[in-house]
């Protein structure tokens, strides 16, 4: 690659695309020529105009030529991902849920953590984030405690909320920082409140506030010139050896003065130690003073002091500096939970904290897992949430590599130490340092990660060894279930047709990976068909939104001229990765979109109003992406805006950037009414579905807006609706729709109020609400009027006004799926046929396939269809249907097993449960 270098000296800057044939020369119309057959040789020029300086000769003006080269089939690879990937995943989980089954209470928190770390792989965060939560519930000591709901924080991203504290209590009862340091196991459900935020300050008590009985003081602890007059048998109760000392067989027993000097406490602690013996109480004590008492417990024994003091302690951290001082103090005096309270800062300070010097010498050095052993915190989960921080920061750090190591350190269990040499090793092989890569690949194999496998083949691959490679990877297809990832890592060190023969086989057993169609997109390019490698990454895109497949769309587009898609695709890229940067690290992305906007025109904020309602009217949903970030640059901060980008960025699924959009709306926006409704939805989206109905009504009681009552309606109807709670949801509807706000957000207003109506039978005015949604261009609103056309018994017009849809929307998967329910079979297969290769994620074409064939008696298909989704795609109702097949088939083993795994992704769904507890039954009875 060559680095992009342009002169700051030069005023204006034009970008065009040149082959390597037009950078060294040849005619206008032959290079016009190549262009319009869409060959390249891979070499993409852009060439900068330089600006005619004033009083400068005509020679010093010219053009800056920088050819910058596509990346080659040579040059991409995939990457090792940093999960667990088990060989047969329903397996495991299925395996995993009997065990959750089966556990004790103490056990769960752990199994939890493993199953999370299983389904990272799948990236669902509801699903990750459930797993967190029901860890949390079940935590029964502090650390665990402290470390799972830093991770639930860190997982919504609180860091990003301007004006929240990282030790506020956001009203979660799990979630609280006071209640974390509470052992044991808490006594509430998921979604109870936590009531901590109403609880006033405690004053300061001091000796005279308190009413206490005359005691005599019978003894005296001098301490230099001062004596400190004490009650002896108070002071005896403290620990037996004060009362061994007092009432023992020592001379201090019989003296009333004793000195002590040399006891290792001043006066002022010992004044402290003397009114703790008689209150028991310490809210009068500044921390130094509790630091003293703390030391001198332990020093003592006075285990009941020690423990009051460690608890007073840990309730008054709230900030990075104190907690790096007091947890010093925590460790040389073996205060737990003084300890905890600090670790729990520095963790709800993530990842801001990585970047703290004296943070991560408490974690990283050699010594720490001993330190932490000092008070029983060497915890594998501490490291592992440590970790996957860093990892989200960087791959390559080496705070990164430390944490791997002291998560290795930490892992007790075959999984753990599986997941921490696999983590480790893609780290390593990041940073280029193969050997050791090596060595941890290797390590996690043979703790039976086979995955681990294509990481060892890569690393050999590295180091000169491509055959090697091969017969791994050779050998993993031969022994085991053949997956996409195995043909896919076997292609790397293949060659010609054999390699594409392997990529081929991997798209048909995982059409998700993206790898493949990158390579044969470039290999397109490479036969100077480039039209065709953007054809090859249309696929990908149009169902797995990703920077990397937009980035290489966007230099394709650049090498055909065409400024207006490339400018298209940088700014969607922007939309999912700010910070992205292009040419394998050698330009960034903003600057990219900043050489290549100077060649197209700039739109103003009302051209650009236009041109959202014209590709969301075509659920172009891409080109919706970069018209917003357009929008985004010309009024920064536009919470609106980010709103909207929020939402086009879940119904392409993906939900971290869609989350991140939310944030930036919440803190950009303008009143607290405004606040509460982007609150309500962040809380939604994380499962907190009674917070954010509590932010929407508030939002509606400071003033009524369009956002507030569909939010509320939206939440309410998340449920089983009821025709009380229907009717309840269809006056907040058609409260939001009297609300000012524009058609976009209208039509779906409308369209949701339609979908109501048709639920409760109520279908002219499901027919209005869809027809008035059209009116305005909300194109998705022809499948709610095929719905009711539908239940009217007019199925020809439910086809008709669902082909309408498929000839509008630029990403029409869901309507050939949708239109397959109003035709007869043959045409149904047909429209479910075309929706699997426009989008093979989509799980209900593969079902439908296979109730077919089981309605024909051909099980042993219908199994293998359903079969060949769940192996890329684990989704719970595939693996519902497939069970209800194997329990008809007599097959009761692998009715059990797809009952379990379907429940480990949703331990709540009523029809598998009655499923599983029927195959149960049977199996018994046999």
């Amino acid at each position: 690659m060559r680095g992009l270098k342009i002169s700051e000296r030069f005023k204006s800057t034009q970008v065009h695309a040149l082959n390597s044939s037009e950078t060294s020369g040849g005619s206008s119309s032959s290079r016009r020529r190549r262009r319009s057959n869409g060959s390249s040789s891979g070499v993409v020029s852009l060439v900068l105009s330089k600006a005619k300086p004033r009083n400068k000769t005509t020679s010093e003006v010219g053009n800056l030529v920088v050819p910058l080269q596509l990346p080659s089939t040579d040059t991409i690879e995939p990457s090792i991902e940093p999960y667990l990937k088990p060989i047969n995943l329903v397996e495991a989980l299925a395996e995993l849920y009997y065990r959750l089954e089966c556990c004790p209470q103490s056990q769960k928190a752990s199994i939890c953590i493993e199953q999370y770390s299983l389904l990272r792989g799948i990236g669902d965060q509801k699903l990750l984030r459930r797993c967190l939560r029901t860890a949390r519930q079940n935590a029964e000591d502090v650390l665990s405690k402290v470390v799972l709901s830093s991770w639930l924080r860190f997982e919504r991203r609180e860091d990003e909320l301007e004006g929240v504290s990282s030790m506020e209590c956001g009203g979660c009862i799990l979630e609280c920082p006071k209640l974390n340091l509470v052992n044991g196991f808490s006594p509430f459900s998921v979604n109870d409140k936590c009531q901590c935020p109403k609880e006033s300050k405690q004053e300061n008590i001091t000796e005279s506030s308190l009413f206490l009985p005359y005691e005599e003081k019978d003894i005296s602890f001098c301490i230099g010139d001062e004596e400190i007059h004490c009650v002896r048998w108070r002071m005896a109760e403290l620990s037996d050896p004060f009362k061994a000392m007092l009432y023992g067989g020592f001379a201090e027993s019989q003296m009333r003065k004793i000195d002590f000097t040399k006891g290792g406490i001043c006066s002022k602690g010992m004044k402290a130690v003397e009114l703790y013996s008689r209150t028991k109480r310490l809210d009068s004590f500044c921390p130094l003073t509790l630091l003293e008492l703390l030391s001198f417990a332990n020093r003592f024994c006075c285990e009941e002091m020690k423990s009051s003091c460690d608890s007073h302690l840990a309730s008054n951290v709230d900030n990075i500096d104190d907690a790096l001082i007091l947890i010093e103090y925590g460790f040389e005096e073996r205060a737990p939970l003084l300890v905890a309270s600090c670790l729990q800062v520095l963790l709800r300070e993530l990842p801001s904290s990585l970047y703290n010097l004296n943070v991560m010498k408490l974690f990283c050095s050699s010594g720490a897992k001993e330190r932490l052993a000092m008070v029983g915190y060497d915890s594998f989960l501490l490291y592992c949430f440590l970790s996957q921080v860093a990892m989200e920061e960087s791959m390559v750090s080496k705070t990164t590599t430390m944490l791997l190591q002291r998560l290795e350190e930490c892992a007790l269990e075959r999984w753990q130490k599986a997941l921490a040499y696999h983590q480790l090793g893609c780290v390593l092989l990041e940073r280029k340092e193969y050997k050791h890569a090596q060595h941890c690949f290797e390590a996690a194999a043979d703790s039976g990660h086979v995955y681990s496998v294509a990481g060892l083949a890569r690393t050999k691959h590295k180091q000169g060894q491509p055959y090697s490679a091969y017969k791994l990877i050779s050998s993993l297809i031969f022994e085991h279930k053949p997956a996409g990832w195995m043909y896919q890592e076997r292609a790397i060190y293949n060659m010609g047709r054999e390699k594409i023969i392997d990529l081929d086989a991997a798209t048909e057993l995982d059409p998700s990976l993206s790898f493949p169609y990158k390579y044969r997109a470039l290999a397109k390019v490479e036969e100077k068909q480039i039209k065709d490698g953007i054809s090859e990454l249309d696929k990908i895109i149009g169902f797995k939104l990703s920077a990397d497949c937009l980035e290489l769309r966007a230099w394709l587009f650049i090498a055909l001229q065409d400024y207006e898609s490339a400018v298209r695709d940088i700014r969607a890229m922007l939309t999912l990765e700010p910070s992205y940067i292009t040419l394998q690290g050698k330009v960034t992305g903003k600057y990219l979109l900043h050489l290549l906007s100077q060649e197209v025109q700039r739109k103003s904020q009302a051209e650009c109003w236009m041109q959202l309602y014209e590709q969301w009217s075509s659920v172009d949903d891409v080109g919706s992406l970069a018209i917003i970030h357009q929008m985004l640059e010309n009024e920064p901060g536009k919470s609106l805006l980010e709103f909207r980008q929020s939402l086009l960025l879940l119904r392409l699924n993906c939900q971290k950037a869609a989350l991140c959009s939310l944030r930036m709306a919440r803190n950009h926006c303008s009143s607290m009414q405004e606040r509460l409704i982007y609150e309500g939805w962040i809380l939604y989206d994380t499962g907190y579905r009674d917070e954010a109905l509590a932010r929407a009504e508030r939002s509606i009681a400071i003033q009524k807006s369009f956002e507030a009552f569909f939010l509320k309606a939206y939440v309410l109807a998340d449920t089983s609706l009821n025709p009380e709670s229907s009717s309840y949801v269809t006056e907040l509807l058609e409260s939001a729709l009297k609300c000012p706000s524009d058609g976009l957000r209208k039509g779906q207003a409308l369209n949701n109020l339609g979908s109501i109506y048709v639920d409760c039978g109520k279908l002219d005015l499901a027919k209005s609400c869809y027809k008035n949604a059209l009116a305005i261009r909300h194109t998705r609103a022809h499948q709610g009027l095929a719905r009711v056309y539908h239940q009217k018994n007019q199925r020809k017009a439910a086809y008709d006004e669902m082909t309408k849809l498929i000839s509008k929307a630029d990403s029409n998967a869901s309507a050939y799926e949708k239109r397959s329910e109003y035709c007869d079979r043959e045409m149904a297969k047909v429209d479910l046929d075309v929706a699997t290769q426009l989008d093979p994620l989509r799980t209900y074409p593969y079902r439908y396939r296979a109730a077919v064939m089981m309605d024909e008696q051909k099980e042993t298909e219908a199994v293998a269809e359903l079969s060949k989704a769940i192996n890329f795609k684990p989704d719970m109702q595939m693996l519902h249907l497939r069970a209800a097949f194997y329990e008809s088939m007599g097959d009761l083993s692998s009715a059990l097993q797809d009952c379990q795994a379907a429940l480990c992704l949703d331990p709540n769904h009523t029809d598998t449960l009655d499923l599983y507890q029927r195959a149960q039954k049977l199996r018994f009875q046999s």
